[in-house]
């Protein structure tokens, strides 16, 4: 093992340099340590076991098993490894001891004789009997003296004990709630070191691992309903039915009173956790109740089993032979949500996705998006946007994308077929300025996209591949005639016929053609306070252009005046054909539910309000909600926060944490997760050695498989499968900072030459697209492929690479949500593999090390309760602006019939049109739920801003030249990040 030197004997360096696991510094170098406690852990004296003996009080009798060895230097650059020790150290303690050492005379004199003379250790046993159980501490400490130099290393490596022949009790893990779901035992707590089981007792690790199973998704005695794509796409009543039929059967012999009282009597349940189950089981049986009111729709609504068919054909495109069916959680969802489709009051509830990571909920989401999507063209919506889906990263998955795009290309094309009507159905990538333009000017300026220069389609690529025909020869194009950036299939023989793809990039463009579906970050929001065009997102634009393929017109402006996006336009506007109350979004997606926290989240509600309450004031019904989320703890409440709504989870856990009717623990490994605590050296240094050592193992797999395949029992037959699989490691840091030092550290420090990209949200999109591809089809030779990513936060969310099993990371994420979003992307298809480096010296990764394996298997109990208010004086500040902006841009200047661009122009306006400080303060207080008793300083809050807002409108002498000026406090936020107060930055020389 590396990291302790196990296989090592002679080194040319000091072996503290060296090793990282295993060791153990003097007592009494620790206790002149300045760094106290935190230093202690960075290079401990001892590692430690606490105990509970199955008898709290009287004498103990055991035995502890402890080995170690020592490294002396036989001349310059010359160590040598003396040989290992091992004890067996027969331990009494009586009665009233509280504490006694052992074994320390046989460790000096062992560890002499072995060559390690100077060198000395000793077993402790503390005995502490003021817990409810009483507890054992054992121990094995370095009792040595401090380095010298007659002594230059005093450390002890390589070092372990067991405990044996003692009858012990677990403990109860106090972190987590009792819950009839989990069992919360640990045999033992190890300090400095893990603890594993043994037989006849226990033993320290110098890391801890921890198995995650891969889910089975059908593991009952009855055969598994036909879920295939083309099976549901021409009959599919007979397989939906019996799938509910053995959810049905299933919940009956695992939720009844009968099988949980016999389940509370074995196990010992509390009557809190009886309670609990019985809750449990109440929700389970509504859940039931959703699955047959989607079944019933789909034997009497002919129109809605129509879409659910052809979006069953469209998810079969998109699938391109990679899969074939369904798994039945996915099934269960579609058919749950089915009742949002034609229900309005259903919008009442917002419906989360609780699932595994890797478990499909991307593609679940396409399955109800590309079937409202139909079911609105089968209905009379012919134009506009059906769902916008948003994401809270900063930026958004490619791969994530090219799914909706493959899954709306399925849907186009039966759209086609089907004679349906109407726009074709679009994807907009919602993205803006940091990854693509808000607007193509006619006349660019420094840093905007340059419609002249024939380089500038190339940069705003983010398809990998064709939608329609799969081929990833796309090509880049601005069409001057339509003004549009285009995404290109040049293939004559792709089903799509057209030369553009439906697929737009630019907010301009998505404005102008309202896709039937539109992803996109979570910031975009904060457009409803700035663009008159953001109309088409909550509700009907203003009219259409005359001018074929200009699309719609809104606000007119001086360069705009017929409301028409497209620079120098000459058409007019004419009327629009579809009905006022069809134009709006009928699903709104929220992606990483959880990620909506503290000042994000409490800005976001507030942006969620006036969403809801400009959709409604346009003539639209309320929204749908749908939304995924890592974490179970207080999602209630958030959504109650953010959507002022009652809160839904699908799929109900079941009644056990590995089994539930959707899903249960197979035999087969998902991901092998390994704690490390490196002692005395840095994480970087540690990165670095773990890195070069996984690469130096493929690549003497790679040039002498024959020896390799020998020495670890593998067929040679698989020899290529480990190298294109386990080839290409992850490095995952915690920020940019981290992230560009590993970067940096593998040109330097692995001693051969690695192949290395870097993944962070602020990699170009070209770069990230050449990652993605090289990834998915890795070059022949091995040493011109890929070895190392360097990732952050954006790996963590929609990057899905088959051969991505390894992972190095640098400390644990901020979060534990983010930690199960981020080590899902390896071992997606194969076993992966997962490295986990804490920084020991931090409190918060010290606690987990401790308890790891529970932390692993039980990692949903352990995401943090989301911080989140939408009762904040502070955000109300911030977000004021926007909103009253966006009620005078979307509402107030369409009314006026004309445009509201002037402080003169809306002065006439509110004066003619009766609009007061308090018939606004109404609209906004009932738009952001702000009526309640606790509410009265928040009211106050807005009324004062409006107060003055209007005394400045109605003051003839006011500063403010433009409507948005008249702000008396704040600017409207361009992002929904903007949370900050921003700071000049002066260049002097």
């Amino acid at each position: 093992m590396a990291g302790r030197g196990d296989s090592r004997d002679r080194l040319e360096v000091e072996p503290r340099g060296s090793f990282w696991l295993g060791r153990l510094a003097s007592e009494q170098s620790v206790l002149q340590n300045q760094l106290g406690a935190r230093g202690e852990r960075l290079d401990p004296c001892a590692i430690e076991m606490r105990l509970r003996p199955a008898r709290p009080d009287g004498a103990w009798d055991f035995t502890v098993v402890a080995r170690a060895c020592t490294w002396s230097r036989h001349g310059e650059g010359d160590w040598r490894k003396d040989r290992p020790v091992t004890l067996r150290i027969p331990v009494h303690v009586d009665l009233g001891d509280t504490e006694a050492s052992f074994g320390a005379a046989d460790f000096a004199s062992e560890l002499s004789a072995a060559g390690g003379g100077g060198r000395s250790a000793e077993i402790r046993v503390e005995v502490e009997r003021w817990h409810r159980h009483t507890e054992l501490v054992v121990s094995l400490v370095n009792t040595s003296p401090p380095h010298g130099r007659t002594h230059p290393d005093t450390h002890l490596y390589e070092t372990s004990f067991d405990v044996l022949g003692l009858d012990m009790v677990p403990f109860t893990l106090e972190a987590l709630p009792d819950s009839f779901r989990y069992d919360r035992d640990l045999p033992a707590l190890g300090r400095n070191c893990g603890v594993i089981e043994i037989p006849d007792g226990l033993r320290t690790t110098d890391f801890v691992t921890a198995d995650k199973p891969r889910p089975q998704y059908w593991a009952h005695q009855a055969p598994e309903p036909d879920l295939r794509f083309a099976t549901l796409a021409t009959d599919p009543l007979p397989q939906l039915a019996g799938l509910v039929a053995e959810v049905r059967r299933w919940g009956e012999d695992n939720w009844s009173d009968v099988v949980l009282d016999e389940r509370a009597s074995t196990k010992g349940w509390s009557q809190e956790m009886r309670r609990q189950a019985a809750g449990a089981a109440e929700l389970w049986s509504a859940e039931l109740a959703r699955l047959d009111r989607g079944l019933e729709l789909l034997r009497n609504e002919d129109t809605l089993r129509r879409a659910f068919q052809l979006a069953n054909e469209a998810i079969e495109h998109a699938a391109r032979d990679r899969y074939e069916r369904w798994r039945p959680f996915q099934v269960g969802f579609l058919l749950g949500a089915l009742n949002g489709l034609v229900e309005p009051t259903d919008a009442d509830t917002v419906d989360t996705v609780w699932f595994a990571t890797g478990g499909g909920k991307t593609e679940t989401y396409l399955g109800l998006l590309v079937t409202a999507a139909l079911y609105d063209r089968l209905t009379g919506k012919e134009q506009g946007i059906t769902a916008w889906s948003r994401f809270p990263l900063r930026m958004l998955s490619l791969q994530q994308t090219q799914r909706f795009a493959d899954a709306l290309a399925g849907a186009e094309l039966l759209r086609r077929r089907e004679r349906l009507g109407g726009a074709p159905i679009r994807l907009g990538f919602f993205v803006g300025q940091a990854g693509t333009p808000n607007s193509i000017p006619l006349d660019a300026q420094d840093g905007q996209p340059d419609p002249h220069d024939p380089n500038m389609p190339g940069h705003f690529q983010v398809l990998l591949r064709c939608p329609f025909c799969h081929r990833s020869d796309l090509r880049m194009d601005f069409d001057r005639a339509a003004w549009t950036l285009q995404h290109i299939c040049p293939h004559d023989d792709c089903p799509w016929p057209d030369q553009a793809l439906p697929f737009h990039v630019v907010d301009q463009e998505i404005y102008r053609f309202l896709p039937a579906v539109v992803v996109g970050t979570l910031d975009k929001a904060a457009l409803l306070g700035m663009q008159a065009a953001a109309r088409g997102f909550v509700g009907p634009p203003l009219g259409v252009c005359s001018m074929p393929g200009h699309g719609y017109c809104y606000a007119p402006r001086s360069k705009t005046p017929n409301g028409c996006l497209v620079p120098g336009c000459r058409g007019e506007r004419t009327a629009l054909r579809q009905p006022r109350d069809r134009w709006a979004p009928r699903l709104r997606l929220q992606d990483e539910l959880h990620l909506l926290r503290d000042s994000l989240g409490a800005v976001d509600a507030h942006y969620e309000a006036v969403m809801d309450h400009l959709q409604r004031a346009l003539g639209g019904p309320q929204a749908k909600i749908v939304a995924s989320s890592a974490t179970l703890t207080g999602f209630d409440r958030q959504v109650d926060v953010l959507y002022q709504r009652a809160a839904r989870v699908f799929p109900q856990p079941g009644p056990s944490s590995a089994r539930s009717f959707w899903s249960q623990d197979s035999d087969e490994l998902a991901r092998r997760y390994v704690a490390v605590a490196p002692r005395g050296v840095t994480l970087d240094f540690v990165s670095d050695r773990t890195l070069s050592v996984l690469q130096e193992s493929v690549r003497r797999l790679h040039d002498d498989p024959t020896a390799v395949c020998n020495e670890a029992g593998i067929d040679p037959m698989h020899v290529q499968h480990l190298i294109d699989n386990y080839g290409v490691e992850v490095v995952y840091g915690n920020t940019v900072r981290d992230v560009e030092a590993a970067r940096r550290s593998l040109d330097t420090q692995l001693g051969f030459a690695v192949n290395a990209e870097t993944l962070t949200g602020a990699t170009p999109f070209d770069d990230v697209r050449r990652t993605l591809d090289r990834l998915d089809t890795p070059e022949p030779e091995l040493e011109n492929r890929l070895h190392v990513i360097a990732a952050s936060s954006m790996m963590s969310h929609g990057v899905d690479i088959d051969r991505l099993n390894v992972m190095v990371m640098l400390g644990l994420p901020l979060t534990t949500a983010e930690f199960i979003q981020t080590t899902a992307r390896v071992g997606r298809r194969h076993p992966g593999l997962v490295y986990v480096l804490h920084r020991i010296a931090r409190e918060r990764e010290a606690a987990t090390f401790s308890q790891f394996d529970k932390f692993v298997q039980q990692g949903d109990r352990f995401v943090e309760p989301i911080p989140v208010t939408r009762r904040s004086r502070r955000v109300l500040a911030l977000t004021t602006p926007g909103l009253v902006e966006a009620r005078r841009l979307l509402i107030h200047e369409p009314a006026s019939g004309g445009a509201l661009t002037t402080i003169k122009k809306l002065r006439q306006y509110v004066s003619a049109a009766g609009i007061t400080e308090q018939t606004e303060l109404a609209d906004l207080v009932e738009a952001l739920g702000l009526d309640g008793p606790l509410d009265e300083l928040l009211r106050h809050d807005l009324q004062q801003w409006l107060r003055a807002y209007f005394a400045a409108l109605h003051d003839p002498a006011t500063a403010a030249k433009w409507p948005n000026e008249l702000s008396p406090g704040g600017v409207v936020m361009r992002s929904l990040r903007d949370v900050e107060e921003s700071a000049p930055v002066i260049e002097t020389i």
